[in-house]
């Protein structure tokens, strides 16, 4: 355990982005009720993921992250819990292929129901009102009364993040995620006839399949062929109930954060000195910090020393989220400073956040070009900085959405009404996530051809 930290220490601190309750009995009565439930997760898988997480650090794996931008109580069914766990395994798939390293799967899921706003108040139909912060503190209807911070709502997230987790542990070690199935709905993704160039990769899937098959690797590796492993996160804004679900690992005496495997820390909650820091750096998890523009490199060396003192490797993921044409303006100095300190850190990229404008037809959207754009660039600065890009982050569905425009399937900006039904931020729809795996892959397979060549 870090000494003389507790878990209510964040209290003392500076804190922002969080409700203030309007009723304190409700509040500690909901505390109460969730410190008594038992953990959603538990230490030896977060120990685990943090082992792997090492090796995405060494470029022996790289991670895959991705899910909802705020998960909705409404929303929430097995057939969208499914359909979101099938496209990452779909795009793990590709990304296995093209990296020729294991995936790490995690989601968005399970805990990701509060989002921080830049404003705190909000004006629909001339009424003011408090901006929707996800369904864990107020309701998304555009009236003041569904908008006021209600704790019962933490209840609800906890049942709702157990019945996901309880589904996604069955589909992860049930069948459903064996690779064959898996490569089997990426084909179709493939007949599309724009595709040549993912019907190639494909193909090529099939042919190492097919070898595997006829020459009976098959028969005494299916167990391992037909299970994975698949973690949760999510952001942890809302420190009450993050608070009421760590607990102390059995085994190590160390405290867990039992809402999720990895938890992150957003780039407007980043201070040092501030209460997400504060509870984040107490707990055993694999945590990641969202990086973008603002963050300044000796901010970088401080957050550091909190989040990861002892400089563990698979400790820290740093989450860079810059918006296209501005990855080397700001990633070449935040890797100078890890290199100046000496830092195991794990690189992802979010092509997500900095690229959100907003459409011809009004509503909040993002280019799937710009997206693109700016994962390459982040794939390109690690290769002038010979460093490791260790994984991707997107917000993604497995529903047929129309929210990012551009693709394959050429969203355009009248088609955002079809089917928009985010509560907060545009996410990608199936199609155009394993479109960015492809492509994401070939990245990968670029770098380790170069990688290759170079050894002697």
């Amino acid at each position: 355990m870090i000494k003389g930290w507790t878990k209510s220490d964040w209290r003392a601190k500076p804190r922002i982005h969080m409700p203030d309750y309007p009723d304190q009995a409700s509040l500690n009565a909901v505390e109460a009720q969730l410190a008594k439930y038992p953990p959603l997760v538990f230490a030896g898988e977060a120990r685990k993921l943090k082992k792997q997480l090492a090796l995405a650090a060494e470029g022996k794996a790289f991670l895959l992250q991705g899910g909802d931008c705020a998960e909705s109580f409404a929303e929430s069914s097995a057939d969208n819990i499914r359909d979101t766990f099938r496209v990452m395994l779909q795009m793990a798939v590709v990304l296995t292929y093209g990296a020729k390293v294991p995936v790490i799967k995690v989601g968005r899921m399970a805990g990701q129901f509060a989002k921080p706003r830049s404003a705190p108040t909000e004006v629909i139909d001339g009424v003011e009102m408090p901006s929707y912060k996800g369904d864990i503190i107020n309701g998304f209807e555009p009236t003041p009364e569904a908008r006021v911070a209600d704790p019962k709502r933490m209840l609800q997230a906890y049942t709702q993040a157990a019945a996901s987790l309880n589904l996604l542990r069955a589909f992860s070690t049930g069948g459903f995620a064996d690779i064959h199935r898996v490569h089997s709905w990426t084909l179709g993704f493939a007949e599309h006839d724009k595709a040549e160039r993912y019907r190639e990769l494909s193909n090529r899937i099939s042919d190492a399949l097919d070898f595997m098959n006829a020459a009976g690797i098959n028969s005494f590796t299916a167990n391992e062929l037909s299970r994975v492993d698949f973690y949760t996160s999510h952001e942890a804004l809302l420190l009450e109930y993050e608070e009421a679900l760590s607990r102390v690992d059995s085994i190590t005496g160390q405290n867990i954060a039992g809402s999720g495997h990895m938890i992150w820390i957003g780039d407007r909650t980043r201070q040092p000195d501030g209460a997400h820091v504060e509870f984040c750096r107490g707990v055993i998890n694999p945590i990641g910090l969202k990086c973008g523009p603002s963050i300044t490199a000796e901010d970088l060396k401080v957050l550091m020393a909190k989040l990861n003192p002892t400089n563990e490797a698979g400790r820290l993921t740093l989450i860079v989220r810059f918006g296209v044409g501005k990855v080397g303006d700001h990633l070449p100095r935040l890797i100078n400073a890890v290199q100046t300190e000496g830092a195991n850190v794990v690189w992802s990229c979010d092509p997500m956040h900095g690229n959100t404008i907003k459409s011809s037809t009004g509503y909040k959207t993002r280019p799937f070009e710009s997206i693109l754009r700016e994962v390459c660039e982040f794939f390109a600065i690690h290769k002038a900085e010979g460093t490791i890009p260790g994984g991707v982050h997107f917000e993604m569905t497995g529903k047929d959405v129309t929210e990012c425009t551009g693709g394959l399937r050429a969203v355009t900006d009248e088609d955002l009404s079809d089917r928009y039904h985010t509560a907060c931020d545009p996410r990608l729809n199936a199609s155009q996530s394993l479109e960015l795996a492809f492509l994401v892959a070939e990245e990968l397979t670029a770098r380790r051809d170069v990688e290759r060549r170079s050894v002697p």
